[in-house]
Order: structure tokens, then sequence, then C-alpha cells
């Protein structure tokens, strides 16, 4: 039985070139987040897809829409669990903390999209529920942020938002990291 756990964050269409809510970066951290997915299915660890609807007048991932959908780059495969949410935070008002428990997971890894929101609040979650966390950072992407006036570019948000997790949350680490332990 694995002990550690994948969790790819909302890696949906919307997020990419084209869609709704394109993130900077979304191309780049989807491969890398290909990268790590093809190492955890290799080491027989377990995978958990999050993929958040919307409401129908919602900007993106809107129900039974393109957008809305897994990107094709990280696929779920037939075994593998898809968690449907609607906030922020995988765990809330979703069976993951069941699913991780029923598999005796104490370790995961974090992927995906936005790293200041959905990243920030699942791993932050998983840290308080007494998970032992890492952060993928390059498998992760978010957009330029605006505060009172003030635009934030991504690279920055990213960049605080990593500190932040890495200061207390998470160990935060490169696709190459990962691989190479």
């Amino acid at each position: 039985m694995p002990r550690s756990a994948l969790i790819l964050v909302d890696i949906q269409n919307d997020y990419f070139p084209g869609g709704k809510w394109p993130l900077v970066g979304a191309d780049t951290a989807a491969d890398n987040a290909a990268r790590v997915l093809k190492a955890t299915r290799e080491a027989g660890d377990l995978v958990v897809h999050i993929h958040e609807f919307t409401s129908d007048d919602a900007p993106f991932f809107t129900p039974g829409s393109a957008g809305a959908n897994l990107h094709s780059k990280v696929a779920n495969l037939p075994d593998e669990t898809v968690m449907l949410k609607h906030f922020p935070n995988s765990f809330r008002e979703t069976g993951l903390e069941q699913l991780l428990d029923q598999h005796g997971i104490e370790d995961v890894t974090v992927v995906g999209s936005m790293s200041h929101m959905c990243i920030d609040a699942t791993t932050r979650a998983a840290a308080d529920l007494g998970y032992k966390v890492k952060v993928v950072h390059d498998a992760c992407a978010t957009k330029d942020l605006e505060f009172n006036g003030t635009l934030i570019p991504a690279a920055q948000a990213h960049a605080a938002y990593m500190a932040a997790l890495g200061f207390a949350y998470a160990e935060v680490v490169s696709t190459q990291d990962f691989l190479q332990r």
C-alpha cells in the first residue's frame, strides 16, 4: 500500500492559452506536473486529480464546458481518482482526507493551479491535517494579480506564496529535486 500521494490540483483547460482564465507559465507547469505524475505512477503511489467546477455564471470552469476538463498533459488513468471540488481548499466538502486515510497516506505532494489560491489553500489544509507536504513549485502556475491599484506580476505572486508555504507548511522543491529523490 502506498504511503505517499500526488494531488494534482485544477490542471484544467481554462488555465491554458486559449482558455477563459489563462495562467502565466501554464504549459511549463503542466509539463513538469506530467513528469512528477509519471514518476509517481512508476513508484506505485496514489494519484488524485482534483477537478473544480464553478457555477454556470462563473468566468471559467463552467460545468460541461471544454475549459473545465482536465488538461490532456495530466489526464487521469481509469483507476485514478478524480475528485470534484467547489472551493479553493481541495479538502473542503470532498472525500480527499478520507481517501488519503483509507490508503494510509502520510506524505502528499501538491502540484497544479493556482499558486496563490488553490495550491495555497490545499497545502495549508494538508499540513494542518497532519500530512507531511511537498509542493513542486515549478509544477504550479498562477497569474498576474492586482491589489489596491498595484500590479503584482505572476512570478512575484508565485514566489511570495512559495516562500510562505516553505516557511511553515511544506517542503518546496523543484521538479528536478523531486525526481532525484
